[in-house]
């Protein structure tokens, strides 16, 4: 009788892949819907914008009444130049030498503009990209939110709870739960 491990040869155990590199994207497209879902189709449409030359003070009063945390920039022919976010006014509020150059915090919010505080050179899509491919860049430069761009205008947001709420979905289906769909199938 032949012992276990002899019966499968060394060549057998120590094969390389034929293809390196494709049993990720295997799984990927075992595990995710067949048809693709798209970024126009999950984001915010007509997003709320502002103009880079509206103060602090305007942009954190927008944010509030719409209880939203990021808003695109507009420049004055309405190109988008970048971002502010509920994190970027909350660095101003509470810089101590902003408050010492202004003086109060009612004035350091009418004084500065938006100009003053944005994060410049956004990262944008576009509304025929795929979520997935949305989620790997939000998730690799860690950013909570996608301004979408078609057209050379802003014609929505997508946000990290607009990508939650579409894995939820996936999830509910019972397309990635399901084992029979990767060739593991009851028997």
């Amino acid at each position: 009788m032949a012992h276990p491990k002899r019966a499968i040869t060394r060549e057998i155990r120590t094969r390389r892949a034929k293809r390196p590199g494709r049993g990720q994207d295997e799984l990927e497209a075992l595990t995710w819907p067949e048809k693709a879902i798209r970024v126009g189709e999950l984001m915010t449409r007509s997003p709320r914008t502002i103009r880079w030359d509206f103060t602090v003070g305007a942009a954190w009063k927008l944010m509030r009444d719409r209880k939203i945390r990021h808003l695109p920039v507009l420049d004055d022919t309405g190109r988008l130049v970048g971002i502010v976010t509920d994190r970027d006014l909350r660095q101003v509020i509470f810089d101590p030498s902003i408050q010492e150059q202004l003086g109060s915090l009612p004035r350091a919010l009418n004084v500065l503009t938006v100009r003053e505080v944005m994060t410049w050179g956004v990262v944008t899509v576009q509304p025929e990209t795929e979520v997935r491919q949305a989620a790997r860049i939000m998730h690799e430069q860690k950013i909570g939110a996608l301004p979408v761009v078609g057209g050379g205008r802003v014609v929505g947001m997508l946000t990290e709870t607009d990508v939650l709420k579409v894995f939820v979905r996936v999830l509910e289906e019972g397309i990635v739960s399901r084992p029979e769909r990767w060739g593991r199938g009851e028997r």
